[in-house]
């Protein structure tokens, strides 16, 4: 996809780019997959996102997902994860590159020199977080779903997720790298994962009118966004009164025990629901989310990548890439659909540190890690 023609337009399937005025939009066009990523989709998004910056005449992107109906409606669900089922069982190296140049789109992203406004309505999960969290404004509305759920498929809130999640104010980013739970649109920007709240109803007024801005620049579209946004209601010590005691825990044994003691409703739910996730998956996770904090963004996605691979080439736990908790998760989740999965060690308890460690030692050197050059 080329957008250097005078034409300041460009489609293909997937991905729709244009350019009005001195911003560049990209549409996320897959709604019947809820946007989920392509590598195909990736690839589009990193060649806009390169020529748009080296391109004088363009001072900011913005990005929003298509929905069944129209423009938003929908941000994106993820990775395209029936995808790495087929090309987990089949050997498919695209696999290994998928995940490779989204962290690098992600770590771009972060890194991007001109303003980039997300739009962040309907479902924002998984990869779809991944491309807005390092956005300059990420602006959700009442119909957002905003969630980290790679768990419940036997994966890690991968995207950089150890990265903002362990951001998060206290131990707020623990609790929904482990559980996946769902965030309001309102405590999305109290735990600092959104900037403002915008009724869906004015997304496309607000859209049209980035392209016709005479001056784009961060401090302009903050203006726009805050004239359009609605006022949100602070939380966050509630929230961090019920998840710190808990999730601030040294260990995942010591998280479940405090769960166990706890006869509040909410404790009940979420012990419940944690004991339905990958017990493998779930250490690692609070590992490597305790990890992120301490590292740089580069540091996190390299460490990322090297975790994503070890879930799906699982030699280290004696088994075959199709033996995976990934490919099982995504099995029970989305192709068989049985909702019961066969997770291997069955429970939490059962999952020793000799079975943890591996994910954290890199198969690659640093001189030759995919994410090198990050």
């Amino acid at each position: 996809m080329s957008l250097s023609t005078a034409a300041n337009h460009t489609q293909t399937d997937l991905i729709i780019a244009e350019v009005h005025g001195s911003v560049g939009f990209i549409t996320l066009n897959r709604p019947a997959a809820l946007n989920a990523l392509s590598l195909e989709m990736i690839r589009g998004i990193t060649r806009c996102l390169l020529e748009w910056r080296e391109h004088d005449g363009i001072h900011a992107v913005a990005m929003r997902g298509m929905s069944k109906t129209g423009p938003f409606g929908a941000f994106c669900a993820g990775g395209d994860i029936r995808f790495f089922h087929q090309a987990a069982l089949a050997g498919n190296l695209e696999l290994e590159d998928f995940f490779t140049e989204e962290y690098s789109l992600n770590h771009l992203i972060h890194h991007y020199p001109k303003p980039t406004v997300a739009f962040m309505d309907g479902i924002v999960m998984g990869g779809g977080m991944g491309l807005s969290q390092g956005m300059t404004l990420r602006v959700v509305t009442e119909r957002t779903k905003m969630a980290m759920p790679e768990t419940q498929i036997g994966l890690f809130p991968d995207v950089g997720g150890g990265y903002f999640l362990s951001r998060c104010p206290g131990h707020i980013g623990e609790w929904l790298g482990l559980t996946g739970e769902l965030v309001t649109p309102n405590d999305a920007v109290v735990f600092g994962l959104a900037d403002a709240v915008v009724d869906s109803q004015n997304l496309p007024g607000l859209w049209q009118s980035l392209g016709s801005l005479g001056t784009v620049d961060k401090a302009t579209l903050q203006n726009l966004v805050s004239l359009n946004s609605v006022a949100v209601k602070n939380h966050l010590e509630r929230a961090r009164s019920l998840i710190d005691p808990i999730f601030s825990k040294d260990s995942l044994s010591e998280i479940i025990s405090a769960l166990q003691a706890d006869s509040s409703a909410w404790a009940r739910e979420t012990l419940s629901g944690l004991r339905h996730k990958s017990p493998l998956m779930l250490h690692v996770t609070l590992e490597q989310i305790r990890r992120a904090r301490g590292n740089t963004l580069a540091c996190d996605l390299r460490m990322e990548r090297d975790m994503v691979h070890r879930c799906f080439n699982p030699r280290h736990l004696g088994k075959l890439p199709a033996q995976s908790e990934t490919v099982e998760g995504i099995r029970a989740q989305a192709i068989d659909k049985d909702r019961t999965p066969r997770w291997s060690p069955p429970t939490l308890e059962e999952v020793t540190p000799k079975m943890v460690a591996p994910f954290f030692e890199s198969p690659w050197t640093a001189e030759t890690h995919p994410l090198k050059a990050l």
